[in-house]
């Protein structure tokens, strides 16, 4: 599905594809990001805390959330800049091995106060492990347009789509 605003609608649940995070991901991360925090990086450390062993950042998980939404393209037409995100929460670890995907559903589409022909999208997100557990959660807003961007016709009504 390759949305535009018109076919946008308050309720739509959407699942990503799944990715299954790895010690060359969680490695690859603390590289690019200089946090080595040895939770994620020794062995020996991690099994001493709560979790009994490493575990992946936080934002490794987000952040792979994050591609596993924007690559099917399902906002193509219309996405223009991610905008935000409100009460993230961290709910539980993403072990190595764990294989993650994201659903979510959108929970808010509302013109922009100050951009004319453009709209704000709301996403309640959650980030969900191999065993259906929700390991981290949040809302997303997107800044969308409400005129194709792939240059298509404007939505169904007539108006680009405008709601």
């Amino acid at each position: 599905m390759d949305a535009t605003w018109a076919d946008l609608a308050v309720g739509q649940e959407f699942r990503t594809a799944t990715r299954t995070v790895t010690e060359a991901d969680v490695v690859g991360f603390a590289s690019l990001t200089g946090d080595f925090s040895e939770v994620h990086v020794s062995e020996s450390f991690a099994q001493g805390t709560q979790f009994g062993q490493r575990i992946a950042h936080g934002l490794l998980g987000l952040s792979y959330a994050q591609a596993l939404m924007v690559n099917p393209g399902t906002f193509r037409a219309c996405g223009i800049a991610f905008l935000g995100i409100d009460s993230w929460r961290f709910r539980q670890p993403i072990l190595f091995g764990d294989t993650i995907h994201a659903a979510y559903v959108i929970a808010e589409l509302r013109p922009s106060r100050t951009k004319p022909r453009q709209g704000i999208m709301g996403l309640d997100v959650r980030v969900i492990n191999q065993h259906g557990a929700v390991v981290q959660s949040g809302r997303q807003s997107l800044l969308m347009s409400m005129d194709p961007l792939d240059g298509r016709s404007p939505g169904r009504d007539g108006t680009g789509g405008g709601r």
